[in-house]
């Protein structure tokens, strides 16, 4: 089973094996944002830490460190 919420075309949706639902509150949605975010930073911050170990330089972070 997959994740069971999911972004699409902006918009956070609950899944099940039922359907789906759109969810509207702004203080679940923006949690979910903030979780989103936190996912990207850690993903970000492993692709980092590899391309050390390799000898690579790490791509610009754009200023986020």
């Amino acid at each position: 089973m997959g994740s069971p919420v999911v972004r699409r075309d902006g918009r956070w949706w609950l899944v099940s094996g039922a359907g789906s639902i759109l969810a509207t509150d702004p203080t679940f949605t923006g949690a979910l944002d903030g979780f989103a975010a936190a996912v990207a930073a850690a993903d970000q911050a492993v692709a980092d830490l590899r391309s050390r170990q390799n000898g690579h330089p790490a791509p610009d972070g754009g200023g986020q460190r």
